[in-house]
């Protein structure tokens, strides 16, 4: 048997967070989960706060397709983060919506809330813009996530196949340059988005035309080569 005095000491630490990325296309429902997640949170008496960038509604709130929706903190780019939550505190959890369009300093302070600060954050987003690159916040949480997760409400291409790609479409036809953000509809307006396969997306082909519109907006950067 050890004796007491061989053990080293281990000092008292506080709990670590966790940080979990969740990602997908348009219409997989990162946006109904990120306030389901919310609300179960809260039930269980936890105290967070909810942030967003380029929501649809265009205001400061989390909404989604099906109807769901909260108020939620706007994220700018010179916002710190971690001055946001201690100005808060005491915060267990942060629910981190469209974090793709986060600045990667923003998903450093994010970082640093779990590691330091022991918050657990919930970021949801897509991974890739319109023309299939990934956005650098995106990059920046495969990088430093503990949990990566791609959510499984399914999406098809309008072949079929699963679809994991947001093509943009301006005057019905697939766009691969244009300005950062542009607001647009999943429907037929003239700017609008769709999602498709990969060898669709590569390719161009639309397919059939999109369903009825729902009469809401989507925000995708463009990641424009020099």
């Amino acid at each position: 048997m050890t004796e007491p005095s061989a053990l080293s000491a281990v000092p008292a630490v506080s709990r670590d967070g966790v940080l979990r990325f969740y990602f997908g296309p348009m219409d997989c429902g990162k946006s109904t989960l990120a306030l389901q997640m919310n609300y179960n949170h809260g039930r269980q008496g936890r105290r967070g706060l909810v942030l967003t960038k380029h929501d649809r509604s265009g205001g400061p709130k989390i909404t989604s397709r099906i109807g769901l929706g909260s108020d939620a903190v706007e994220v700018v780019d010179d916002l710190d983060l971690v001055a946001l939550v201690r100005a808060h505190e005491p915060i267990d959890y942060v629910i981190c919506d469209e974090a793709c369009f986060y600045t990667v300093d923003q998903i450093e302070q994010l970082a640093d809330l779990t590691d330091h600060h022991g918050v657990d954050v919930y970021a949801f987003g897509l991974a890739s813009d319109f023309r299939s690159q990934m956005f650098p916040a995106a990059q920046r949480l495969f990088e430093l996530a503990d949990e990566i997760n791609r959510l499984q409400v399914e999406v098809l291409c309008w072949c079929g196949r699963p679809g994991h790609l947001n093509a943009r479409v301006v005057g019905g036809r697939m766009a691969r340059t244009g300005e950062q953000v542009v607001i647009g509809d999943t429907g037929t307006d003239q700017i609008r988005y769709q999602v498709l396969c990969r060898r669709h997306h590569r390719s161009g082909d639309l397919g059939l035309p999109a369903g009825p519109s729902d009469g809401t907006g989507e925000l995708l950067p463009d990641v424009t080569r020099p």
